[in-house]
């Protein structure tokens, strides 16, 4: 018999409105010092999730600005079971 795969929420929460919050930066600033187009920043910044296509480099990018790792831009949030 064949399983069907369920869809699920990733338990992975994207924290970069909090960290740019953190360090009193907006999305203007961020991606000035970034070298991203403004519009990339605003939108990883207003999404909770994981982002579905996050490229290193951008990432890189990211951390280098906000002083912290990618560790600190990421949460790992389990299921309650």
């Amino acid at each position: 018999m064949a399983t069907k795969i369920q869809d699920s929420v990733m338990p992975i929460k994207w924290r970069l409105a909090a960290v740019m919050a953190d360090r009193e930066l907006d999305y203007k600033q961020v991606a000035e010092k970034a070298g991203l187009h403004p519009v990339t920043v605003n939108k990883l910044k207003n999404t909770y999730e994981m982002p579905p296509r996050l490229d290193r480099e951008t990432l890189e990018k990211l951390c280098r600005v906000l002083g912290c790792q990618p560790g600190d831009l990421l949460r790992y949030l389990p299921d309650a079971e």
